[in-house]
């Protein structure tokens, strides 16, 4: 209930009948980041671990414009990164009754409203098996429409058939119908998952511009005197600002 609503499409075909009803999640996380913070990555888990028990560290500046020699020098504070990750996820499946989703459309140099056009033109014939379409939308980041008609009835025989040429332009194009499918999660658990390569870094002042933070970040954290390595990837956000972090999973 403290999840944000958010639309999702499911894509791809099960490999067998036992995979009916599994799901395989790819985690994509959206972490807000504060201003004045960093995200390190190392190569090794064991670089990232070594650093946060240190907790605070003290990162030297290469800044000639700055006269005092404390001035040249930031704390800092390490700290582990953790994120909430699905381990369970049941979803509730209906079939709308009035929809049908429409695949393997031509790849045309038309406007997608006008292919819009020429669907619904033609589905809402009935000598096509069709009738008065109610609504049509191409799904998000999606080549599928889904076309809803006004009345019942219609949207089965159309599913039972799979397959219908439809005129387009000049051309004829065999194009795919199946059952539009949508769904409601009945139960969604979360467990929290500890980042083993990622670091956070806290309470860095905005004193040099965003370039040469970044450097002056990397450089520090990837000397093995200090206890790091190898750093993957950076991310800084001075202060004043913020910025979103996106996990993925690790390969």
């Amino acid at each position: 209930s403290t999840l944000p609503e958010k639309k999702m499409m499911f894509k791809g075909l099960p490999a067998n009948k036992e995979d009916m009803n599994k799901l395989m999640l790819t985690p994509l996380i959206h972490c807000p980041l504060p201003g004045g913070s960093a995200l390190i990555t190392f190569e090794e888990a064991e670089v990232a671990q070594r650093i946060i028990e240190k907790g605070e560290h003290t990162v030297e500046l290469s800044c000639g414009q700055l006269e005092e020699l404390d001035q040249c020098r930031v704390r800092v504070q390490a700290v582990p990164v953790d994120i909430l990750l699905p381990s369970a996820l049941e979803i509730r499946l209906t079939q709308s009754s009035r929809s049908i989703l429409v695949s393997d459309l031509p790849n045309l140099d038309i406007p997608k409203e006008a292919l819009l056009d020429k669907l619904e033109l033609f589905f809402s014939k009935t000598k096509n098996g069709g009738s008065e379409v109610e609504s049509r939308e191409f799904l998000e980041d999606s080549e599928q429409v889904v076309l809803t008609f006004t009345r019942d009835g219609v949207a089965e025989p159309l599913i039972e058939r799979g397959h219908i040429q439809v005129p387009i332009g000049k051309g004829k194009y065999q194009i795919k119908i199946s059952p539009c499918m949508s769904g409601d999660i009945s139960n969604l658990q979360l467990q929290p998952s500890r980042c083993p390569r990622t670091i956070l870094l806290l309470g860095i002042p905005d004193v040099l511009s965003v370039e040469s933070m970044r450097d002056a970040l990397e450089i520090h954290f990837q000397k093995a005197s200090r206890g790091g390595g190898e750093v993957d990837a950076l991310a800084y956000v001075p202060a004043g600002r913020t910025g979103v972090a996106v996990f993925v999973e690790d390969t």
